[in-house]
Formats: structure tokens, sequence, C-alpha cells
């Protein structure tokens, strides 16, 4: 019996939507602008917090970077900046000792960079970042490379004019060219390209070395000035070094370095990836309330309007109700009927709404270099909050149809 009232209802509902096609359009709007609203928000918010997560976490999870500048404030505490700005910066002759001398590190690399004018002929860039390497970096800061080869161990040592391009560069400079052992001009001194990183897109980070341009360090050195950059030594733990163990050890090999008494701060600072991670957590859990707000405010709107349609559907069929009621139809099958199609108008305009979403989603990834995507997730938040505000927008209609006089309702006008 139960199942029979259920099943009844629920055609009943669907045969008032079918039948007033126009009305369900019209009501279908507010709900399909609400979902699109929120859930396009958050398809947003979500490819941008991957894209933001994914270059930070290229940056390695198990790696520590000495530099003279910290990522951010220490807990309780201000970003001292007047204090940091007095610290030396980190040299490679401090990256050499480290490398001597780290027992837990499975790798230590050195970098440092400034920007310099890359010619190729008449082809010009201006302002492109340079960076000098060591041997080691790749281990740290991995890539791949689409076309030639990485630097040998002696053309590091000796500082050979060779340099490995970004694909953006490779692109600007080149074309469709190959550039493998053609040259270029860095700040004025000729240099042989001997590899190309493969595309890695962009980072929010400016983690992508699609833009860049490496080169070891002793080349650098002919163009670059070490001490207005901002080296970086970055060392890697081993499998079983927890990042703790590593950044005990590195603060006894620095401290020791740099002479530093034991009451005196560390003159240096050593960042890791979790400082950025817990910066992000934060930003993002504010952002997903403001979108809660902005989508909210939308869903709401069309509630209210699902909520107008139902009390107008009641009065429409309140002789109706009167008949049904007096040939034995229970207040649970009149409730059931408003509250399923309050419910199927909602749901239909979450489906179209997320429909709309996708469509959006796939035109702009193939417009601009930013992958959104209609996630699993956000799919199922779009149908649940599309049913939550059907219950809600139907659900006092329904009660005020089943509370109906059958005599009353069947005299009405």
């Amino acid at each position: 019996m139960y199942i029979q009232l259920f099943t009844e209802s629920l055609r009943f509902a669907w045969l008032a939507i079918v039948n007033n096609r126009l009305r369900t359009f019209l009501s279908l709007l507010g709900v399909t602008i609400g979902i699109i609203a929120i859930i396009s928000v958050f398809t947003i918010v979500d490819a941008l917090e991957k894209n933001v997560r994914d270059s930070v976490e290229s940056l390695g999870e198990n790696v520590v970077y000495i530099q003279k500048w910290p990522w951010g404030p220490s807990q309780d505490e201000e970003y001292q900046w007047w204090k940091y700005y007095k610290r030396p910066k980190a040299t490679y002759k401090e990256f050499k000792k480290i490398n001597e001398r780290c027992t837990n590190a499975n790798a230590v690399a050195f970098s440092f960079s400034g920007r310099r004018t890359i010619k190729n002929g008449n082809n010009v860039l201006e302002n492109v970042e340079v960076s000098g390497i060591s041997y080691e970096y790749p281990q740290i800061a991995s890539f791949n490379m689409a076309d030639g080869r990485f630097f040998t161990q002696s053309e590091m040592n000796s500082g050979k004019n060779f340099v490995l391009i970004g694909h953006l560069v490779a692109k600007a400079l080149f074309e469709d060219f190959n550039p493998i052992g053609e040259k270029i001009k860095v700040s004025g001194i000729s240099a042989k390209i001997i590899g190309v990183i493969e595309k890695e897109g962009e980072s929010i980070t400016g983690n992508s070395h699609d833009d860049k341009v490496l080169c070891s360090y002793l080349f650098a050195k002919r163009f670059l000035n070490e001490r207005k950059s901002d080296p970086l030594i970055m060392v890697s733990a081993m499998d079983e070094v927890s990042n703790d163990e590593l950044k005990t050890e590195l603060r006894g090999i620095m401290r020791t370095i740099r002479r530093a008494r034991p009451m005196e701060d560390d003159n240096f600072s050593m960042n890791e990836v979790s400082l950025i991670k817990q910066g992000l957590d934060d930003l993002f859990s504010v952002i997903s309330i403001a979108g809660w707000i902005i989508g909210g405010f939308s869903i709401l709107v069309g509630g209210f309007g699902i909520a107008n349609i139902m009390f107008v559907s009641v009065k429409e069929r309140t002789k109706i109700i009167g008949i049904q009621k007096a040939l034995g139809a229970k207040n649970i099958f009149i409730l059931l009927q408003f509250l399923f199609e309050s419910i199927f108008l909602c749901l239909l305009g979450g489906f179209f709404g997320l429909i709309i979403v996708w469509g959006l989603a796939t035109i702009a990834s193939n417009m601009f270099d930013f992958s959104l995507s209609l996630t699993i997730q956000n799919i199922f938040l779009g149908i649940s909050v599309s049913a939550i505000i059907g219950v809600i927008s139907g659900i006092i209609p329904a009660l005020s149809a089943s509370r109906l006089d059958p005599v009353e309702a069947i005299r009405s006008n």
C-alpha cells in the first residue's frame, strides 16, 4: 500500500509538471541560475586550488630551502622584515659545505636567478628569468627534456656556454624550428642551446620552467650578480628521514658555517612546503565561505520562486484536492504530490544548471591554458542542494494542501 501510495504521488507530481510546461520552464529558471552561480564558483575555486596545490607540491614535500627570507611569519609572530633584511644571503660555498657534511640529505642543489635579455638574430626577449644552477638541480626541481639533454658534470665544472631553454622561450625565439645546437645571446654573451625543457604549463607559484633559461652556476656568474639575487640552497631528505630531522642537522651545519654564537638567533631561513600549505588551507576556507554566500543568495531567490509557484499550484488545484479527499485520498498522498512536484522542479533546474556549467567549463578550458572541469563532488553538491531547496520550498505549500477541508475545497472558486 505504501509503495503504491508513493508511486501514485510521483505520477501525479510528474503529470502536473508535464501538463504545465510554460510554468515549469519559468519555475526552472530561478533554480537553474542559482545552481549555475554556486557550482560555477566552486568549479573555479576547485580548479584554482588544484593548480596552486600542484604548483606547491612541485616544490617537493621533503625539500628544505635555505635562504635569506622566510616564506611567511612564524606562528603568533609578525613578519619581521627589518630583522631578515640584515641577514647574509646563501652562498655557493655554503652549498658545497652542506653537500659535504649533511648525512641525512638525498640531494643538495644551488640556484640563483636574474632577469636578462635573450636574443636570436632579430628575435629579442626581454626580462627573461635566467637561473644559474648546480649539477644536482634536476634531482630536486624535477623536469623532463622535450629535446636535447642536460649538462654533464664536466660542463658544469668548467662553466661552458651551454644553456637549456623552456618551451615558451623556444617557441618565441625559434617558432617551429628545432633550436638544439643553435646559439643565442644572453646579456650579449653567446651561448649554445643543448636542450629544450618539456612544456609544464602555467604555475601560479612561478615554479614553471616554460619561460626560463637554465645554465651552469659558473657561466651565470659572468652576467648575473649573485649578491643582487636571492640565492637558495635546496636540500631533499632521504626516504627514511623526516623534514624535522633534516632541519635539525641543517641548522647545526649552517650555524657552524656562519659561526653563530650559542644564544644568537639563526641568521638564515629554512622554508618548506608545509608553510605554504598552511596558508593555502586558511585562504581556500575563506574563499569557500565566500562561494557559499554568493551562490546561497542566488539559490535562495530560486527557492522563493519555486515556493511561490507551488502556492499558485495549490490554489489552482484546490477543487481537485477536494475531490481526491472525498474519494478517500489520505493527507500524506496530497502532501507527497506537491512535495514531489517541488523536488522535481528543483532537480530539473539543477540538472540544466549543471549541464550549462559543464559546457562553460569545457569552452573555457579550450580557450585558455587553464583546466576547468566539473567534478563528481560538485555534481553531487548541485543535486543535493537542488533536492534540499525543493523540500524547503515545497513543504509549506504541500502541508497547506494536505490540510484542506474536502467540502470547502470542492466549493472553492
